[in-house]
């Protein structure tokens, strides 16, 4: 299955879904990746190379392609709507795109949730445009330091209904990719650090009766 990993800023697929990306491709399917705010200028710590590392991160995961916008980092929401929902629009179409996985509409990070909801409305393309067909797959993905820090009661939170194993291989993997952006990790007990990480891939692992895995929250499929 062809896989669209639509994100919010550079890293946030190797958080979200590193080491699905890698065993996906291992097993053959072809996964893309399209970034929103590209060069995610409000971070503290922002890396010169941003590019580069995740071009290299990339590479490790086995990424068939990267798209890239340029939308302003925790600026968003000053964007129409309309350009967000036509810039994924142009990767599903260009990359015959069968599956997306994004970012969960309740993260605390606005420009997740504003992805998030563009993804939403770009997931009808197949009803606007002929020969594009519909998707098979949408999935939410859960990113550390942003999908557990949901804080807001009335929204529905992540609710994990589908596990992907991963196994050792595919963690280590994970960290590899992760280990490519400068700044992103951090010393534990912060979420991204690799104690917390692996630490959440073993808890979803348990609940899915394994060693490792990723959670994610299928919003529909079809066969």
């Amino acid at each position: 299955m062809r896989t669209l990993i639509v994100v919010a800023h550079p890293d946030d697929e190797c958080l979200g879904a590193g080491a699905t990306i890698h065993r996906l491709t291992r097993e053959g399917n072809p996964v893309a990746v399209a970034t929103m705010a590209n060069q995610a200028a409000a971070r503290a710590n922002l890396s010169s190379t941003l590019a580069e590392e995740q071009q290299r991160a990339f590479a490790i995961l086995g990424v068939e392609k990267g798209y890239a916008a340029d939308f302003p980092n925790i600026k968003m929401n000053t964007v129409p709507h309309l350009e967000l929902v036509q810039f994924i629009e142009s990767c599903i179409a260009d990359f015959g795109a069968e599956a997306i996985i994004t970012h969960h509409p309740s993260d605390t990070n606005n420009d997740h949730a504003i992805t998030s909801g563009a993804v939403q409305a770009a997931v009808r393309l197949f009803q606007r445009r002929e020969g594009i067909p519909a998707l098979r797959e949408l999935r939410y993905m859960e990113n550390a330091s942003s999908t557990e820090w949901s804080l807001d009661s009335s929204l529905n939170r992540f609710l994990p209904n589908h596990y992907v194993e991963i196994g050792e291989e595919g963690l280590a993997v994970k960290l590899q990719a992760l280990a490519c952006y400068k700044g992103v990790m951090r010393p534990y007990p912060h979420p991204r650090s690799a104690e917390a990480l692996r630490g959440l891939a073993a808890w979803r692992g348990a609940q899915a009766g394994c060693l490792y895995a990723e959670a994610f929250e299928t919003v529909f499929r079809r066969d």
